[in-house]
């Protein structure tokens, strides 16, 4: 390791599974923040399980509201029929972040060691919640 790297482990507990982390703070991270570089398993293991805790949050949720949820092939699709409109949630493994597509945007979702955020520090459930509101005023989940 390099002198301006400093090595963190940490075990981490989402969804009553446990994952070892191994994470590198860098100087090239913006001051008072930490760089996470997870590895490609690390990356894949957390992405699943937070797209299928959102994918359940959501399709509970799909039946009391009007819209359809769909995960398939590791990607998370949320469709609505009135205005017609499909959001798409999907983690891309080489940048190891999770990207959505969603009311012709797209928005890039960084692991904070707690969670998939932006650099705003909205979380993706946070996010979706707010996406899904811009449809439907009444949402919750």
């Amino acid at each position: 390791m390099t002198g301006g790297e400093q090595k963190r482990q940490a075990t981490e507990q989402e969804a009553g599974h446990e994952i070892q982390l191994t994470t590198f703070a860098t100087r090239s991270a913006p001051a008072g923040t930490m760089e996470l570089m997870l590895s490609d398993p690390e990356f894949q293991q957390l992405a699943d399980q937070a797209l299928t805790s959102l994918c359940s949050r959501l399709a509970e949720a799909s039946d009391n509201f009007d819209f359809d949820v769909d995960m398939n092939n590791g990607a998370l699709t949320v469709e609505f029929e009135d205005p017609p409109q499909r959001f798409v949630v999907s983690p891309n493994s080489p940048v190891k972040q999770i990207w959505v597509s969603a009311h012709v945007q797209s928005y890039k979702f960084d692991w904070n060691g707690t969670a998939f955020a932006l650099p705003t520090g909205q979380t993706l459930d946070e996010m979706m919640g707010e996406a899904i509101r811009k449809l439907i005023p009444e949402f919750e989940f």
